[in-house]
């Protein structure tokens, strides 16, 4: 039978991030997904200017109506950027009313970057996010995130291997059994991402080759590949290597094309590759 999941994020008309990622990849791995827009944008946020937004917290709302009425199943929920408590509290009423027994609910707690909160985000945003997150079976910060969760000072650093090793296991303490941490730096050359899984006490790491400058919307590439693999029957160690080395290709073609990195990474002729990874092709 096909998997099917719930993508809860923004929706930017332009610039690839949020939903306009996430739906063709999980297509792609063959997986049903449903949106959920939390906002909608002109564009994202992220070096560009003049930026429509449009809340959509009653929307959520009137989407939960609806889908609980119609009794929706879906294998997984994956939730993203919310922009307000009362958003958050919308959102946890969609993940109640739409979560079973065998659900994966993946949180992104997408609040900051580089030392710094999203434009938008206040400190209330971030404390009611810590809260949502306990109720997921895995989340997926990266360094910025993991601070405002734990209550640390935000920092504009790469948390390195050993760091890394040291945040996945307090971070499955608030709540999730799984947490992976993206964004770790193995050395000058080679970035990647760190899970751990409180069952086992294990912890992975996947490295790639690192491109310089900053690239919008990887970390909801790398979220959905991520999620692919899970619901295409990869372990969480696996599924992060995979999903490691396909943003490092993505990063590269929009690298070596010239692209403008505001806009986001060229994935879609990498695609073909993610499914020959996960047996689709």
């Amino acid at each position: 039978m096909q998997k099917t999941a719930a993508a809860v994020h923004d929706l930017s008309g332009f610039g690839k991030c949020s939903l306009t990622v996430i739906l063709p990849v999980l297509s792609a791995a063959g997986i049903a997904c449903s949106a959920v827009p939390t906002a909608v944008l002109s564009s994202h946020t992220g070096g560009l200017s003049g930026v429509y937004h449009q809340d959509f917290t009653q929307g959520v709302r009137a989407f939960t109506r609806q889908w609980s009425d119609l009794s929706l199943r879906f294998d997984a929920l994956y939730t993203g950027y919310m922009s307000s408590p009362g958003q958050i509290a919308a959102c946890e009423e969609l993940v109640s009313s739409l979560r079973r027994r065998d659900t994966l609910f993946l949180a992104d707690p997408a609040l900051g970057d580089h030392g710094r909160l999203y434009q938008g985000i206040s400190k209330e945003t971030a404390d009611a996010m810590l809260s949502f997150c306990r109720g997921a079976d895995l989340i997926l910060p990266n360094r910025t995130e993991a601070a405002l969760l734990l209550g640390e000072e935000l920092r504009d650093e790469m948390p390195e291997r050993a760091e890394a090793a040291l945040l996945l296991p307090r971070l499955a303490q608030l709540g999730p059994r799984r947490v992976v941490l993206t964004g770790v730096s193995f050395s000058q050359e080679s970035i990647g991402a760190a899970c751990y899984d409180a069952e086992t006490g294990k912890i992975d790491f996947a490295a790639a080759p690192r491109v310089q400058g900053h690239f919008h919307g990887t970390g909801d590439l790398f979220g959905a590949a991520l999620l692919a693999g899970l619901l295409c029957g990869r372990a969480l160690p696996e599924a992060m290597q995979m999903s490691v080395h396909f943003v490092s290709r993505s990063i590269f073609r929009t690298w070596r094309a010239g692209t403008d990195p505001r806009f986001g990474v060229d994935f879609e002729e990498e695609l073909p590759g993610l499914m020959r990874e996960l047996r689709l092709l």
